[in-house]
């Protein structure tokens, strides 16, 4: 095992697809991985959502065990944090084939996870121009059509994971005082239809 495999955690049924496919609650687990343990209210701030809708997303991420609650990060013990549970969520969709319950999940979750995508990715162009010149240069964005077989296609794979994992590396190691910037890396490799 990885340790990009001891921090995911592995979603096997059509009922927790459909948990984390709701926009609002991709985004909170977004957000308790990128800014740690956080409380209803804040995140609510944040995504523009009342507390009690929130708490009821939070609820809902937390009965398929991707997020539990967290010691508390302030004196006020009537506030109660929420953290994430792993770094990574993943589920295999060659082994839903055969479930059309579960494919059709794993499809309305692979279709919201897109839109989040493509938003983040139209907040950066909207942001771009009050960006240092550097942050923008140094950034990528591109496409490739390339002839592979499966065996090919699964060793790309297999290649971008472990560069990742290697950049995960790199990133863990930063303090909080000095350069480093929250990026974004979003890959996607498959065959065309």
């Amino acid at each position: 095992m990885t340790p990009r495999d001891a921090d995911r955690s592995t979603l096997t049924s059509a009922a927790s697809m459909r948990v984390l496919a709701h926009p609002t609650r991709l985004k909170l687990l977004g957000l308790l991985r990128e800014r740690g343990p956080q409380t209803a209210a804040q995140l609510g701030d944040i995504v523009d959502e009342a507390p009690g809708t929130i708490s009821y997303h939070l609820g809902k991420l937390a009965s398929i065990a991707l997020i539990e609650p967290a010691d508390a990060q302030s004196s006020d013990h009537r506030e109660r944090w929420w953290k994430a549970t792993t770094a990574l969520t993943s589920w295999e969709p060659a082994e839903l084939l055969d479930d059309p319950d579960k494919l059709a999940a794993s499809a309305v979750l692979q279709k919201s996870i897109a839109q989040a995508y493509a938003a983040r990715f139209t907040d950066y162009i909207d942001a771009a121009p009050a960006l240092p010149r550097e942050w923008v240069a140094a950034g990528a964005s591109g496409d490739r059509s390339l002839r592979l077989t499966v065996d090919e296609l699964a060793a790309m794979r297999g290649e971008l994971e472990a560069l990742v994992d290697r950049w995960l590396e790199t990133s863990a190691a930063h303090d909080p005082a000095d350069a480093a910037e929250p990026v974004v890396v979003v890959y996607q490799a498959y065959r065309r239809p």
